[in-house]
């Protein structure tokens, strides 16, 4: 499927919301993919964390489908290896908080096989009921 990339979809809803919530203005990414590089729990990811933001930087609402805004430990590791500064757990957060608020939710956490709960780190767990206690 074909994309039309237009300013009105740079300029979309789901910018200015993820923007406002978050604090941080998508189009600071360059997209060098140090954050993608460096997380730790991108081989389970759908998409990379900076695709994750491309899409949202093009207003492309099929990004809030993702089971990596869901996945996102939130472990800062991105943060510190981006040359720009971009704090891209608070954009996840953000994307996270666009989808719940428009009835989108992905896990479960009850769902979990319990092996997988034993396996998890704690960070993901603490991410985890951070993301659900809204």
């Amino acid at each position: 499927m074909r994309e039309i990339i237009s300013a009105s979809r740079i300029h979309s809803d789901l910018v200015r919301n993820v923007e406002e919530i978050s604090g941080e203005h998508l189009l600071a990414c360059n997209q060098c993919g140090k954050c993608s590089a460096g997380c730790p729990v991108a081989s389970v990811m759908d998409m990379l964390p900076s695709q994750v933001i491309r899409m949202a930087q093009l207003g492309m609402e099929d990004v809030l489908e993702s089971n990596t805004i869901w996945i996102c430990a939130s472990c800062l590791t991105c943060v510190t290896r981006c040359p720009k500064g971009v704090n891209l757990p608070r954009m996840m957060e953000a994307l996270r908080e666009v989808s719940l608020r428009s009835g989108v939710t992905k896990l479960d956490l009850d769902s979990l096989p319990p092996e997988l709960v034993r396996e998890l780190p704690q960070l993901a767990i603490v991410g985890g009921f951070r993301k659900y206690m809204k």
